[in-house]
């Protein structure tokens, strides 16, 4: 770890224990998961995650956050969000991300109000604040406490605190919800999530650890990470994959040559 890092644990240690008591914004992510592990480690059964399920959440991504929070002994509570019933966030505007965030926590803040818990928390980090991120204003709107930025911890940072508390997620690639996989404009609907979602496991199922279909009206253009593009460009598996993929809902089919690198068409 760097000289610095020691010094930003115990900054974020002492944030958080000033909290009387917290719900915890928890994706099943290594930021959310790191904040709520630690919140666990200083204040016990005064904090509890909040896992926000909707059709934006693959299955896959649901089940791991409930068995990283089982495996750690970390109290989770599920609330369904009904962001895709907001006109303003199923037209997909390129602040979709404020929408979302917004039902999430305003659905905390009414829990929190009714069990007289003082602090809502989200795993936002310090690289996270030097971008432009719709969900922050949502955050500072409903005064959300983002303490991994307030540590000034960056997301490698993160990462290696995990690793140092030996949690599984320690190395997990980032997975931002479904409707981040659709064409700007492009209506979210659940049956292009759907879609999306099923045809993410069909690639999936053949070895590729990072992949993203992006839904681009009726084509699906299919990622995978740079390192592993040499696999997909194979004829033979794209000859098994573009069949299965037609029947997901893609009547067209590409696949990226250069691979995903994090930011897609957003």
């Amino acid at each position: 770890m760097s000289n610095q890092l020691p010094k930003k644990k115990k900054r974020l240690e002492q944030l958080i224990q000033t909290w009387p008591s917290a719900l915890v914004a928890y994706s099943g992510g290594v930021d959310s998961a790191f904040l709520l592990w630690i919140a666990h480690q200083l204040l016990g059964s005064k904090v509890t995650g909040i896992l926000g399920d909707s059709a934006s959440l693959p299955r896959s991504e649901h089940q791991a956050a409930l068995n990283f929070a089982q495996k750690y002994g970390l109290p989770v509570q599920v609330l369904s969000t009904q962001e895709l019933q907001d006109p303003s966030y199923a037209s997909n505007p390129p602040n979709r991300c404020f929408f979302c965030r917004s039902e999430l926590f305003q659905k905390m803040e009414a829990l929190a109000l009714s069990r007289k818990v003082a602090i809502l928390a989200y795993g936002e980090n310090y690289d996270d604040s030097q971008e432009v991120r719709h969900g922050q204003s949502a955050a500072q709107q409903f005064r959300v406490a983002a303490p991994l930025r307030e540590a000034g911890l960056t997301k490698a940072e993160v990462r290696a605190l995990a690793k140092e508390a030996g949690l599984s997620v320690a190395e997990k690639p980032a997975s931002p919800c479904l409707s981040s996989r659709l064409a700007p404009g492009l209506a979210v609907t659940p049956q292009r999530l759907a879609s999306i979602e099923k045809a993410e496991e069909l690639v999936r199922s053949h070895g590729f650890r990072i992949v993203r279909v992006r839904h681009l009206g009726e084509k699906a253009l299919v990622q995978v990470s740079p390192e592993e593009t040499h696999r997909l460009r194979e004829p033979s598996l794209q000859a098994k994959l573009t069949p299965a993929l037609t029947a997901a809902g893609f009547p067209y089919v590409e696949f990226d040559p250069v691979g995903y690198k994090g930011a897609g068409l957003r």
